[in-house]
Parts: structure tokens; C-alpha cells; sequence
């Protein structure tokens, strides 16, 4: 689907899965949402502790404006056509009757849950966006996102629509494939070289 080279053998789910900003406004079933959430679930994590928390509004609903507003203005401007607005919140310690320890994987594993929902939900043929141009400040205070807990980012879900619809400057990024640095620049062999 993308212009990018890649290895034939890649999954080409992987390679069909792009962040794109336009969205139609057309309302997620519930039972979507649960299944795209179900696949995220199944994510592997640390000591299989789950850190990750997902808080959701559906567009138009009693909280979609406070979730909307705790993303960076020029974020809000296409996010506000999603079907969903979700955040990854996750949990900084790992809480047990033992008492509490720091979970350095946190945030390692709330990505790999991140990866498992953009591709159940490109599978059911909706489209993700995620997003760090969020207001954490504002998010931590609309979400009730309490101390010990960290935002990872914002996620935008629904159904593509066309690119016309976005201003200038955004229409001719609306297209999948965008470009990946070289193998040889992510990864060597031993030690650390860049």
C-alpha cells in the first residue's frame, strides 16, 4: 500500500497502517471500541502487571469536550472529527500487598498495547492517530489523573475520510508511507555506535 520499500515478508498489516488526520465524524459502536480495547489487553508487559490504563470519550459525549481540550490547539483542530479520543495513562509503580516498587517498563509496555489497538482497529478498518501534543498539565487535571500515574500520550480513532477536508500545509502529508530511517541507522551489531 505505501510507497516505502520494505521487506516482502513484513506482516502487511504492518506496512497498511498509517497515522492519518482526517476523520469523518461518524460515531464508533461501543462493541468496536471493546474489541479494539480487548486486542490492546493482550499486549505482553513486565511480571504481566498491565500498567496501562485507557480513559475514552466518543464524540459528542458528556466528556468529549474536556478530552478534545487537554490536546495542543493545532491537534484539536482535525482530532476533533475522530470517533474516539483515548488516553494511555499508565502506572508508574508496580502496586502489590508487599508494598510498591518502580516499574521501569511502563511505558514500554503501554506502547506495545498501543501497537496491538492501531492494528486491531486498522484490521476493522478504522484509522489511529497518536498523538504527545497533548496539554499534560491540563490532561493530568480533566482526566483526574491522580500522582503515580503518567500520561503517555492521545490516541484519535475513526473512520478516514478524505484529505480535501484538512487546510493547506496538512492535505499533501495526508498519505500513507511515510519514510523510515535505514535498518543500518537503528540498529548495529554489539555495542552502542551513534
Amino acid at each position: 500500500m505505501s510507497d516505502r520499500p520494505t521487506d516482502p515478508r513484513i506482516i502487511p498489516l504492518l506496512d497498511e497502517r498509517w497515522s492519518p488526520r482526517s476523520f469523518d465524524e461518524s460515531a464508533m459502536p461501543q462493541a468496536d471500541l471493546d474489541t479494539i480495547l480487548s486486542a490492546a489487553t493482550l499486549a505482553p508487559s513486565a511480571y504481566n502487571y498491565q500498567p496501562w490504563r485507557f480513559l475514552y470519550a466518543h464524540r459528542g459525549d458528556a466528556n468529549w469536550e474536556q478530552f478534545l481540550s487537554a490536546l495542543v490547539p493545532f491537534n484539536q483542530s482535525w482530532a476533533k472529527d475522530a470517533s474516539v479520543l483515548l488516553y494511555i495513562v499508565t502506572d508508574e509503580l508496580m502496586r502489590s500487598d508487599k508494598g510498591d516498587n518502580p516499574n521501569h517498563s511502563h511505558s514500554f509496555d503501554a506502547g506495545t498495547a498501543w501497537a496491538h489497538l492501531a492494528l486491531q482497529a486498522h484490521q476493522l478498518g478504522y484509522r489511529t492517530h497518536g498523538m504527545t501534543g497533548v496539554d499534560f498539565a491540563k490532561a493530568r487535571d480533566v482526566l483526574w489523573v491522580p500522582e503515580g500515574y503518567r500520561i503517555e500520550a492521545a490516541i484519535a480513532i475513526g473512520t478516514q475520510d478524505s484529505a480535501d477536508k484538512l487546510p493547506d500545509g496538512l492535505r499533501e502529508r495526508e498519505k500513507p508511507g511515510s519514510p523510515r530511517k535505514p535498518i543500518s541507522e537503528v540498529a548495529t551489531a554489539g555495542k552502542f555506535a551513534w
